[in-house]
């Protein structure tokens, strides 16, 4: 169970989701459009989010850049008609956890909400490390020495993976399959995007870096 926050803007699409989301035994809010969203995350504490993509004032792009900009780390599940790769993309380095195309079933939904909170390191508490960064899964925070660094769910994610195998190059395919449950397209950068971000939080701050690039092969951490 979990305390949703369902932006929507179709009236009848919105109670679909109240009503199968509701018999889910979660607790549902809801908001019509991206500043009502805004208004809501700022007020209230949420587990998820469902966000529509084509919204009024302020659509589910530009929801979830301010949402990160703000440091917001709330998993984001992302609905929309458009299927195509670029959408998803787009979708998925701004920071989503998840993107789903309607119509979808709400076994499917459902499913995906449960996967994106376990993720998000609910019920865990272990605590992965190198040299001088940890990683607090369950709390979806870094530290570096006696700096404390918050992350997305998706950025926790990546982290945990880094650090699980650290000293190994991970290709961009293997975190694209892993992170994301995604094959990347010959254009994709969603995995360049979100180690860009990872970096800017745990790396750029301090003189020793951790994250290495190998050109044409990968990612690692050493």
């Amino acid at each position: 169970m979990a305390k949703i926050l369902v932006v929507e803007d179709d009236a009848q699409t919105c109670e679909l989701l109240k009503r199968g989301l509701t018999d889910s035994k979660h607790t549902l809010v809801t908001a019509g459009d991206g500043e009502a969203a805004l208004e809501r995350l700022g007020d209230d504490t949420f587990e998820i989010v469902v966000l529509d993509v084509m919204l009024p004032r302020g659509s589910g792009w530009e929801v979830i850049a301010e949402m990160r900009r703000r440091g917001m780390r709330t998993p984001v599940l992302m609905l929309s008609a458009l299927d195509s790769v670029e959408s998803r993309v787009r979708g998925l380095a701004l920071g989503a956890d998840d993107y789903l195309t309607k119509p979808f079933s709400f076994e499917e939904l459902d499913l995906r909400i449960a996967a994106i909170c376990r993720r998000a390191g609910k019920g865990g508490d272990g605590e992965l490390a190198f040299a001088d960064l940890r990683l607090d899964e369950r709390r979806m925070t870094a530290v570096r020495g006696e700096t404390e660094i918050p992350l997305s769910a998706k950025e926790t994610e990546l982290l945990k993976l880094l650090l699980m195998h650290q000293g190994t190059v991970l290709s961009k395919n293997f975190i694209a399959a892993h992170v994301w449950d995604m094959r990347l397209d010959s254009d994709s950068n969603v995995v360049e995007v979100n180690i860009r971000r990872l970096r800017q939080r745990i790396d750029e701050p301090f003189s020793r870096k951790l994250i290495h690039t190998l050109r044409g092969r990968g990612y690692v951490i050493r």
